[in-house]
């Protein structure tokens, strides 16, 4: 038997547990039918390290760009990227990626005045821990760690929701098991912040959905396919955080346009 295509997008899309978001590797999620949370612009910012800065992607661009398109083309035609940096060659290519950043690095970039203080996101994609696992920094806590970034970025944007990723696969055995504690790690955290009426979604980024051995540049970063899959990943998450009612409108910011190609 054979779904709609948006029927199968939506599937696809569907929370499995709190464990993560099952997505696709054929970008059905661009043909979605509807736009996510009916049209609210979204004001996103990706925070993290290296990989949300889209470094090892031939553009720089990571996978803000295909996202992007992903949205518009759903229908989302207010989107604007924000964060204190700028990185690759699309045009609404503003991001708060840090390179080799851990977690409590990330966390004070994203409290800093430049950050989401100023830009008030209503959307955060949180893809942070890979470093904490690459340099063996405090592994066991980093659900901790994150927890407390978390809440701080709700407290200086409360109307934001969080999407926050578990992290990518790694090529060294020995930085892959830090990073399968991290992940478990974080699906606990997830289901209890859920559980507390938090507004957030977690998904799958270590998953046959998302960048495997194949799509990575080098031992940790994606390469575009990868990245082109993570974006994947995001929609879905989008999505899902659409249809349960988690996307607010943004909180009005002097100057700030609600379509980054206008910033």
């Amino acid at each position: 038997m054979f779904l709609p295509i948006h029927n199968l997008m939506l599937a696809l899309a569907t929370p499995l547990a709190n464990h993560g978001v099952a997505v696709n590797h054929f970008n059905l999620g661009a043909r979605a039918v509807q736009p996510i949370a009916n049209g609210t612009p979204l004001r996103i910012m990706p925070l993290g390290a290296s990989i949300t800065y889209g470094q090892a992607s031939t553009d720089g661009n990571g996978y803000r760009s295909d996202l992007r398109n992903q949205l518009v083309a759903a229908g989302n035609t207010l989107v604007n990227f924000v964060g204190s940096r700028q990185a690759g060659t699309m045009r609404d290519n503003d991001v708060e990626g840090w390179p080799g950043a851990r977690i409590d690095q990330v966390h004070a970039k994203a409290t800093a005045a430049v950050s989401v203080p100023k830009y008030k996101p209503n959307v955060i994609l949180v893809n942070a821990g890979t470093n904490d696992a690459l340099q063996d920094a405090g592994v066991s806590g980093a659900a901790a760690r994150m927890e407390a970034m978390l809440v701080d970025c709700w407290r200086l944007s409360p109307r934001a929701v969080v999407v926050l990723s578990t992290l990518l696969l790694n090529r060294d055995p020995v930085v892959e098991r830090r990073v399968l504690n991290i992940n478990d790690q974080f699906r606990g955290l997830v289901k209890r912040l859920r559980d507390s009426g938090r507004a957030i979604v977690l998904v799958d980024m270590h998953s046959d959905q998302a960048p495997m051995d194949v799509d990575f540049a080098d031992q940790t970063h994606p390469n575009d396919t990868g990245y082109r899959k993570m974006a994947n990943v995001w929609f879905a998450g989008l999505v899902t955080a659409g249809q349960e009612g988690l996307i607010k409108s943004p909180e009005p910011v002097a100057g700030l346009p609600d379509d980054g190609l206008r910033s």
